[in-house]
């Protein structure tokens, strides 16, 4: 990590809550991807989920979906080797969860962004083990704080 520029993953949970919440923390976030400040990275498997859901049960706002992330410069990361995604599993009993897990610890994130409080958030052996700390999109924006001058955070 620069000290400018951490590296941000979202999971699908903070992506869907940038998308429907226009005052919510992971929009701020996405604002911070947008200015620069931040380096906004997802998976494969976060985009394919978020896509599929919002076609079935939101299609309105598949549009937002794409503006949003071209502006924040989402950036796609390459898809975890098998081995990550089986370390992981030992803390983890949702697959689809510990492909996501091991595409942020692939990356080298510096903060993995999520509101899954029954396999992330509450899963403290979990916490402990990780190389990088997360939290909800509220955490992540109270972590960006305690490191960069106020006068770097961009307005809401």
């Amino acid at each position: 990590m620069t000290a400018a520029t951490p590296d941000v993953f979202l999971d699908s949970s903070a992506v869907f809550a940038a998308i429907l919440s226009p005052t919510g923390g992971a929009r701020q976030i996405l604002r911070l991807g947008e200015v620069g400040q931040i380096h906004l990275l997802v998976s494969g498997a976060v985009l394919a989920e978020v896509e599929r859901t919002l076609r079935e049960k939101l299609p309105e706002h598949m549009a937002n979906l794409a503006l949003w992330l071209d502006a924040a410069h989402v950036a796609v990361v390459s898809a975890p080797r098998k081995a990550a995604v089986t370390r992981l599993r030992a803390w983890l009993a949702y697959a689809p969860d510990a492909l996501v897990l091991a595409a942020a610890v692939s990356a080298d994130a510096d903060f993995l962004v999520t509101l899954d409080r029954k396999h992330f958030l509450g899963n403290a052996p979990l916490r402990a083990a990780l190389p990088f700390p997360l939290g909800t999109p509220g955490d992540y924006l109270a972590w960006h704080r305690a490191r960069f001058a106020p006068a770097e955070f961009p307005p809401a």
